[in-house]
């Protein structure tokens, strides 16, 4: 059905995130800052249920923090125990599950074979939709694979993203590269809703698209692999992460001038305005995921670059079509250096920024596919505007070097860094020592922040905890395999994934022996590890007081009683 939305424009949007900052003032005023109120009160803006999960990491800030109670510390997949249900998916699942207004969606590959006219040995992206309460399967939208092949859209890969959902509405990005509007009943209520009714068929197991933008098309992008931005919204705004990148030579720039991150009209697909920033600096691709927040009476969408850089625009725009940047930060020292093949110290923002207490946090990593390699992660200070980077680049007479995209700094040509006076780092973590359990790790992964305890894994297999407000390491523990996730933290625990399949549980506490358990001599989670079957690449969530987990292939709606 066709629905109008209550809040409508910018200033809707600015009233609704205005509540949320007076809320943040008294919690800051009593010492309380607490992301999960946070979260709730900005859900509770939308049409969503109370305690729905609607997007990626939950809501704008990022910070995958939600309300529970009672959940689940044990279960056991194989035989059912504290199962409420399990879903079948592809055969590979990067994509995060959402979970909003009865139903659960997740991004996954075709190799399920849930629709008939697309058997699964059809490579597709496929976004599938269960009801929340069952499992029981509702819809699929069915991206069908780019003719340019693995340099725009990688076999098997799936869709790698999380939809937003509001409403009767949801938006997602496609493996081909497209923002989709789709209606989140599919054509299960017998409507195709417009303005797209060129839909194959009308089949109540087929998604029923509203409008949908193919950002190689309009915009000239060129997607490197794959695009992955699970996108986020206000009002009636969406913002979105284009993924332009490399060619198949990883050395050219197909598409220098086109834009990496963009706002679009929800209602409409219309784009509303464009950022280039990144340019010909951009390293490999961009797979990172925008965050939203009013900070300081300014709307501010964070966007994390391929060029290694974050950046803030006033969400609003320049009221021209462009962008209007607040400030940006170059989150790799001045004398990193990019080498093809993951070989160099020079990263990129895969993770998302995360807004927590009026700061920003955001870390760096590479295509996994690089390996493992140093990493670092800032907490930024995000009032200042400019380049508020730790560190400037200025040549042998003290004029600031522009941006490069393989290096900060030449010294053979007498470049150096210094430190910049306009700096927002308030604090950053790469290394407290010299021993491996010591050092943060390039990562995919995203923070988790509560009680101003943060929490990160890396592609290493470290999971650290670090007080969020100063940067000191509290503890940190070997998975012992790579961790692509992010922490969920909810009714005392915080829960990880890593690629060998298992789930550990740690309690949530910045104190070592509180928070793991010795087991014969050996410090292990306080819950334990549990295996998941398979391989875990996803983030676990909870909605409903109901834990919600996919591994590679299956989808588990986990909870305390259930069979």
């Amino acid at each position: 059905m066709n629905r109008t939305f209550k809040r409508t424009g910018w200033a809707a949007a600015i009233a609704t995130t205005a509540v949320l900052s007076t809320i943040s003032h008294a919690e800051q005023q009593s010492g309380k800052y607490d992301p999960t109120a946070e979260a709730l009160a900005e859900i509770s803006t939308m049409q969503v249920g109370k305690y729905d999960w609607p997007q990626w990491s939950g809501w704008n800030g990022r910070n995958n923090t939600p309300s529970g109670k009672n959940i689940a510390s044990t279960w056991n997949v194989e035989d059912g125990t504290n199962i409420k249900w399990s879903a079948k998916l592809g055969s590979q699942t990067f994509g995060n599950p959402v979970v909003a207004n009865g139903k659960v969606y997740v991004g996954t590959n075709n190799n399920a074979g849930y629709v008939k006219r697309y058997p699964p040995s059809i490579d597709l992206g496929c976004l599938l939709c269960f009801d929340e309460k069952t499992g029981e399967f509702l819809w699929q939208h069915s991206s069908e694979k780019l003719p340019t092949g693995r340099v725009h859209d990688w076999p098997q890969m799936g869709i790698c993203c999380a939809p937003f959902i509001d409403g009767e509405r949801g938006w997602f990005v496609t493996s081909r590269g497209e923002v989709v509007c789709f209606d989140t009943e599919g054509f299960r209520d017998g409507e195709n809703d417009g303005p797209f009714t060129a839909e194959a068929n009308d089949n109540k197991d087929e998604a029923d698209v509203v409008w949908r933008f193919d950002m190689m098309g309009e915009l000239g992008t060129s997607q490197h692999n794959m695009c992955s931005c699970s996108i986020t919204g206000t009002g009636d705004v969406l913002f979105v992460n284009t993924a332009n990148g490399v060619d198949e030579s990883h050395i050219k720039l197909p598409a220098p001038n086109a834009p990496s991150f963009f706002a679009i009209n929800r209602n409409t697909g219309k784009v509303l305005w464009t950022d280039n920033s990144p340019g010909e600096n951009i390293m490999h691709g961009q797979w990172s995921s925008p965050a939203y927040a009013v900070i300081g009476e300014v709307p501010q969408v964070l966007f994390a670059g391929g060029d290694g850089w974050l950046y803030s625009f006033d969400a609003r725009g320049d009221g021209k079509g462009h962008s209007a940047m607040l400030w940006k930060f170059d989150c790799n020292p001045k004398n990193t250096k990019w080498v093809l093949g993951g070989r160099g110290t020079r990263n990129e923002p895969i993770a998302t920024p995360v807004i927590y207490d009026g700061l920003v946090y955001i870390a760096v990593g590479q295509d996994p596919e690089h390996g493992e390699g140093p990493g670092r992660l800032w907490c930024i200070d995000p009032n200042k505007r400019g380049d508020v980077s730790s560190e400037l680049a200025v040549d042998s007479k003290g004029q600031i070097v522009p941006p490069r995209r393989l290096d900060g700094v030449d010294p053979d040509a007498g470049e150096k860094a210094v430190p910049n006076p306009n700096s927002a780092l308030v604090w950053k973590f790469e290394k407290t020592g010299a021993n491996f359990d010591q050092q943060m790790h390039r990562t995919l992964g995203t923070v988790a922040i509560k009680d101003d305890i943060l929490y990160i894994a890396d592609l290493s297999g470290l999971f650290h905890c670090l007080d969020a407000k100063t940067g000191a390491q509290y503890w940190t523990y070997d998975m012992l395999a790579a961790c692509w996730g992010t922490p969920l933290i909810v009714d005392g625990k915080v829960f990880i994934g890593d690629e060998d399949g298992d789930m550990a549980i740690f309690k949530h506490s910045k104190d070592p022996q509180v928070a793991l358990k010795d087991v014969n001599g050996e410090m292990k989670p306080a819950f334990g590890d549990i295996f998941m079957g398979s391989a875990v690449y996803s983030t676990p969530i909870v909605a409903n007081d109901v834990l919600f987990i996919a591994n590679r292939t299956n989808l588990y709606a986990i909870a305390p009683s259930a069979k």
